[in-house]
Protein backbone atom coordinates (compact mmCIF):
# COMPACT_ATOMS: atom_id res chain seq x y z
CA UNK A 1 0.00 0.00 0.00
CA UNK A 2 1.76 3.09 -1.29
CA UNK A 3 0.25 5.94 0.71
CA UNK A 4 0.49 9.47 -0.60
CA UNK A 5 1.72 12.33 1.65
CA UNK A 6 -1.86 13.59 1.94
CA UNK A 7 -3.05 10.17 3.11
CA UNK A 8 -0.32 9.92 5.73
CA UNK A 9 -1.23 13.40 6.87
CA UNK A 10 -4.89 12.40 7.32
CA UNK A 11 -3.92 9.22 9.20
CA UNK A 12 -1.59 10.94 11.66
CA UNK A 13 -4.03 13.81 12.18
CA UNK A 14 -6.82 11.33 12.95
CA UNK A 15 -4.67 9.58 15.56
CA UNK A 16 -3.62 12.93 17.04
CA UNK A 17 -7.18 14.16 17.28
CA UNK A 18 -8.41 10.90 18.85
CA UNK A 19 -5.63 10.79 21.47
CA UNK A 20 -6.06 14.43 22.46
CA UNK A 21 -9.85 14.03 22.58
CA UNK A 22 -9.62 11.06 24.96
CA UNK A 23 -6.89 12.45 27.21
CA UNK A 24 -8.55 15.86 27.39
CA UNK A 25 -12.01 14.55 28.25
CA UNK A 26 -11.03 11.64 30.54
CA UNK A 27 -10.71 13.67 33.79
CA UNK A 28 -14.09 15.30 33.17
CA UNK A 29 -15.68 11.93 32.36
CA UNK A 30 -14.35 10.44 35.61
CA UNK A 31 -15.70 13.40 37.58
CA UNK A 32 -19.13 13.29 35.92
CA UNK A 33 -19.39 9.51 36.26
CA UNK A 34 -18.50 9.74 39.97
CA UNK A 35 -21.17 12.41 40.57
CA UNK A 36 -23.81 10.36 38.76
CA UNK A 37 -22.86 7.17 40.60
CA UNK A 38 -22.32 8.48 44.13
CA UNK A 39 -24.71 11.41 44.53
CA UNK A 40 -28.40 12.13 44.31
CA UNK A 41 -29.78 15.51 43.35
CA UNK A 42 -32.95 16.98 41.82
CA UNK A 43 -33.02 16.77 38.04
CA UNK A 44 -30.43 13.99 37.86
CA UNK A 45 -32.40 12.20 35.14
CA UNK A 46 -32.37 15.40 33.06
CA UNK A 47 -28.59 15.66 33.37
CA UNK A 48 -28.23 12.02 32.31
CA UNK A 49 -30.45 12.66 29.28
CA UNK A 50 -28.45 15.75 28.29
CA UNK A 51 -25.18 13.85 28.55
CA UNK A 52 -26.55 11.19 26.19
CA UNK A 53 -27.82 13.68 23.60
CA UNK A 54 -24.80 13.31 21.26
CA UNK A 55 -25.73 9.63 20.90
CA UNK A 56 -29.12 10.37 19.37
CA UNK A 57 -28.71 13.80 17.78
CA UNK A 58 -27.55 14.01 14.17
CA UNK A 59 -23.80 14.73 14.40
CA UNK A 60 -24.28 17.76 12.14
CA UNK A 61 -26.54 19.29 14.81
CA UNK A 62 -23.87 18.76 17.45
CA UNK A 63 -21.26 20.31 15.15
CA UNK A 64 -23.49 23.33 14.49
CA UNK A 65 -24.04 23.76 18.23
CA UNK A 66 -20.26 23.74 18.73
CA UNK A 67 -19.91 26.34 15.99
CA UNK A 68 -22.45 28.59 17.70
CA UNK A 69 -20.83 28.18 21.10
CA UNK A 70 -17.12 27.97 20.24
CA UNK A 71 -16.84 29.74 16.90
CA UNK A 72 -14.97 33.06 16.80
CA UNK A 73 -18.26 34.92 17.11
CA UNK A 74 -19.86 32.33 19.38
CA UNK A 75 -21.00 32.74 22.96
CA UNK A 76 -17.84 31.19 24.42
CA UNK A 77 -15.58 31.29 21.38
CA UNK A 78 -15.63 35.10 21.23
CA UNK A 79 -14.28 35.29 24.78
CA UNK A 80 -11.63 32.64 24.08
CA UNK A 81 -10.45 34.45 20.97
CA UNK A 82 -10.52 37.97 22.37
CA UNK A 83 -9.16 37.40 25.86
CA UNK A 84 -7.10 34.22 25.60
CA UNK A 85 -6.16 34.06 21.94
CA UNK A 86 -7.60 30.55 21.62
CA UNK A 87 -9.33 29.70 18.34
CA UNK A 88 -11.00 26.31 17.94
CA UNK A 89 -13.17 26.65 14.84
CA UNK A 90 -11.47 25.42 11.66
CA UNK A 91 -8.44 24.21 13.64
CA UNK A 92 -7.31 20.67 14.48
CA UNK A 93 -7.90 21.45 18.16
CA UNK A 94 -11.53 22.07 17.27
CA UNK A 95 -11.64 18.64 15.64
CA UNK A 96 -10.39 17.18 18.94
CA UNK A 97 -13.14 19.05 20.81
CA UNK A 98 -15.80 17.72 18.42
CA UNK A 99 -14.46 14.17 18.77
CA UNK A 100 -14.38 14.52 22.56
CA UNK A 101 -18.00 15.69 22.67
CA UNK A 102 -19.17 12.80 20.49
CA UNK A 103 -17.23 10.21 22.50
CA UNK A 104 -17.98 11.63 25.94
CA UNK A 105 -21.25 9.68 26.53
CA UNK A 106 -19.49 6.37 25.80
CA UNK A 107 -16.74 7.20 28.24
CA UNK A 108 -19.07 8.35 31.02
CA UNK A 109 -21.32 5.28 30.68
CA UNK A 110 -18.43 2.84 30.86
CA UNK A 111 -16.86 4.52 33.88
CA UNK A 112 -20.18 4.96 35.68
CA UNK A 113 -21.11 1.30 35.28
CA UNK A 114 -17.74 0.40 36.76
CA UNK A 115 -18.32 2.75 39.71
CA UNK A 116 -21.78 1.27 40.25
CA UNK A 117 -20.35 -2.26 40.47
CA UNK A 118 -17.86 -1.42 43.24
CA UNK A 119 -18.63 -2.88 46.66
CA UNK A 120 -19.30 0.17 48.82
CA UNK A 121 -18.25 -1.82 51.89
CA UNK A 122 -14.67 -1.80 50.65
CA UNK A 123 -14.70 1.98 50.40
CA UNK A 124 -16.39 2.19 53.80
CA UNK A 125 -13.71 -0.01 55.35
CA UNK A 126 -10.96 2.26 54.02
CA UNK A 127 -12.78 5.32 55.32
CA UNK A 128 -13.29 3.72 58.74
CA UNK A 129 -9.51 3.31 59.01
CA UNK A 130 -9.13 7.07 58.76
CA UNK A 131 -8.41 7.50 55.06
CA UNK A 132 -9.75 10.82 53.68
CA UNK A 133 -12.19 10.74 50.79
CA UNK A 134 -9.63 11.63 48.13
CA UNK A 135 -7.30 8.86 49.32
CA UNK A 136 -10.13 6.31 49.28
CA UNK A 137 -10.89 7.34 45.72
CA UNK A 138 -7.25 7.04 44.58
CA UNK A 139 -6.42 3.78 46.38
CA UNK A 140 -9.73 1.89 46.31
CA UNK A 141 -12.31 3.34 43.92
CA UNK A 142 -10.04 4.14 40.98
CA UNK A 143 -8.12 0.82 40.92
CA UNK A 144 -11.35 -1.18 41.18
CA UNK A 145 -12.95 0.82 38.37
CA UNK A 146 -9.92 0.55 36.08
CA UNK A 147 -11.46 -1.99 33.63
CA UNK A 148 -14.53 0.20 33.12
CA UNK A 149 -12.42 3.35 32.85
CA UNK A 150 -10.26 1.72 30.21
CA UNK A 151 -13.28 0.37 28.36
CA UNK A 152 -14.93 3.79 28.26
CA UNK A 153 -11.74 5.48 27.11
CA UNK A 154 -11.19 2.99 24.30
CA UNK A 155 -14.79 3.25 23.13
CA UNK A 156 -14.39 7.02 23.02
CA UNK A 157 -11.10 6.60 21.13
CA UNK A 158 -12.78 4.35 18.58
CA UNK A 159 -15.65 6.81 18.22
CA UNK A 160 -13.15 9.62 17.68
CA UNK A 161 -11.39 7.68 14.91
CA UNK A 162 -14.61 7.55 12.92
CA UNK A 163 -16.04 10.98 13.76
CA UNK A 164 -17.23 12.90 10.69
CA UNK A 165 -20.48 14.88 10.92
CA UNK A 166 -19.72 17.12 13.91
CA UNK A 167 -16.12 17.57 12.83
CA UNK A 168 -16.78 18.66 9.26
CA UNK A 169 -19.51 21.05 10.44
CA UNK A 170 -17.37 22.66 13.14
CA UNK A 171 -13.91 22.69 11.56
CA UNK A 172 -14.60 21.86 7.88
CA UNK A 173 -12.17 19.66 5.92
CA UNK A 174 -8.96 21.65 5.48
CA UNK A 175 -6.02 19.62 4.10
CA UNK A 176 -3.20 19.48 6.62
CA UNK A 177 -5.25 21.12 9.35
CA UNK A 178 -8.59 19.40 9.92
CA UNK A 179 -8.84 16.70 7.22
CA UNK A 180 -9.08 13.41 9.10
CA UNK A 181 -9.49 9.95 7.58
CA UNK A 182 -13.29 10.26 7.48
CA UNK A 183 -13.33 13.68 5.79
CA UNK A 184 -10.54 12.59 3.42
CA UNK A 185 -12.60 9.58 2.34
CA UNK A 186 -15.61 11.86 1.79
CA UNK A 187 -13.53 14.22 -0.35
CA UNK A 188 -11.98 11.37 -2.34
CA UNK A 189 -15.39 9.84 -3.08
CA UNK A 190 -16.12 12.98 -5.07
CA UNK A 191 -12.80 12.77 -6.94
CA UNK A 192 -12.56 10.80 -10.20
CA UNK A 193 -10.27 7.73 -10.21
CA UNK A 194 -9.65 7.88 -6.46
CA UNK A 195 -11.01 4.42 -5.63
CA UNK A 196 -7.61 3.03 -4.65
CA UNK A 197 -7.03 5.86 -2.17
CA UNK A 198 -10.49 5.39 -0.68
CA UNK A 199 -9.87 1.67 -0.22
CA UNK A 200 -6.51 2.30 1.46
CA UNK A 201 -7.97 4.78 3.94
CA UNK A 202 -10.94 2.50 4.63
CA UNK A 203 -8.53 -0.36 5.32
CA UNK A 204 -6.53 1.82 7.72
CA UNK A 205 -9.71 2.84 9.52
CA UNK A 206 -10.81 -0.79 9.92
CA UNK A 207 -7.38 -1.88 11.18
CA UNK A 208 -7.10 0.97 13.70
CA UNK A 209 -10.59 0.35 15.06
CA UNK A 210 -10.08 -3.41 15.30
CA UNK A 211 -6.73 -3.21 17.09
CA UNK A 212 -7.91 -0.56 19.52
CA UNK A 213 -10.86 -2.76 20.52
CA UNK A 214 -8.74 -5.91 20.66
CA UNK A 215 -6.07 -4.31 22.85
CA UNK A 216 -8.70 -2.83 25.14
CA UNK A 217 -10.36 -6.22 25.57
CA UNK A 218 -7.02 -7.82 26.47
CA UNK A 219 -6.23 -5.07 28.97
CA UNK A 220 -9.70 -5.24 30.53
CA UNK A 221 -9.40 -9.01 31.02
CA UNK A 222 -5.94 -8.57 32.53
CA UNK A 223 -7.33 -5.98 34.93
CA UNK A 224 -10.23 -8.23 35.91
CA UNK A 225 -7.89 -11.13 36.62
CA UNK A 226 -5.75 -8.87 38.77
CA UNK A 227 -8.78 -7.73 40.79
CA UNK A 228 -9.92 -11.33 41.37
CA UNK A 229 -6.62 -12.44 42.90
Amino acid sequence: MDFTPDEWQAIWLTLRVAVVAVLGSLPFAVAVAWVLSYTRFPGKIVVEALLSMPLVLPPVVTGYALLILLGRHGVIGHFLDRDLGIVLAFRWTGAAVAAAVMGFPFMVRGIRLSFDSIDRDLEGAAASLGAPGWLVFLTVTLPLSFPGLLSGAVLAFGRSLGEFGATITFVSSIPGETRTISSAIYALLQTPDADSMVLRLCAVSVVLSFWSLLISELLIRAGQRRLLR
